[in-house]
Order: structure tokens, then C-alpha cells, then sequence
């Protein structure tokens, strides 16, 4: 398991809860699978698991498959689901999500 600090029961939880298209909830997920209490390190480390080609961001192509890696048989974002989660996440509107506004974004 990649969060191996997170519980398998939460995740999966997590991911049941959001499991057909439109119904992911950023706030709702990060609550589920127990990221929101999680400390600032482990925020960080989660980050850098979802930031895949290790740019320091989180892209848009990034954010659409974000599901997967807490599970690889969960299902990639909507469109609008993406760009929902896209636009709550960059506070500073250059299309992309640093690991400071991850952490806000986990801790919201």
C-alpha cells in the first residue's frame, strides 16, 4: 500500500463513498481516508506519491487519475470533477497544485 500509514478499511471506505462519476468531495475523501488528521511530513510524503513525474506540482492529468493512488481499480475523475478539485486546490492560479496548497487543501 503506498499510504501505508492510512487504514485500508478507510480508504476503501473513502472510495466507496465516492465511487460513481460526479461524486467526489475533496473534503469528504481527505476526512474518509484519514489524510485530514495526518501530520504536515506525511501530507508531504502523500504528495509526492501523487505528484508523478516529480515536478512539484500536481497537474491536471495528475489530479484525474488521484483515486488510483490510493487504489489501482479505483476510477479516474470526471472532467468536472478534476477541475472542481483543480481550481479549490490553486490558490494562486498557475494550473497547478504546489505541496503547500496540497496541505491547505488536506487541512480545509
Amino acid at each position: 500500500m503506498v499510504f501505508a500509514d492510512l487504514k485500508e478499511a478507510d480508504i476503501t471506505a473513502a472510495l466507496a463513498a465516492c465511487s460513481a462519476d460526479g461524486s467526489f468531495e475533496y473534503k469528504g475523501f481527505f476526512a474518509k481516508c484519514g489524510l485530514a488528521g495526518k501530520s504536515s511530513d506525511d501530507i508531504k510524503k502523500a504528495f509526492a506519491v501523487i505528484d508523478q513525474d516529480n515536478s512539484g506540482f500536481i497537474e491536471e492529468d495528475e489530479l484525474k487519475l488521484f483515486l488510483q493512488n490510493f487504489s489501482a481499480g479505483a476510477r479516474a475523475l470526471t472532467d468536472a470533477e478534476t477541475k472542481a478539485f483543480l481550481n479549490a486546490g490553486d490558490s494562486d492560479g498557475d494550473g497547478k497544485i504546489g505541496v503547500d496548497e496540497f496541505a491547505a487543501l488536506v487541512k480545509a
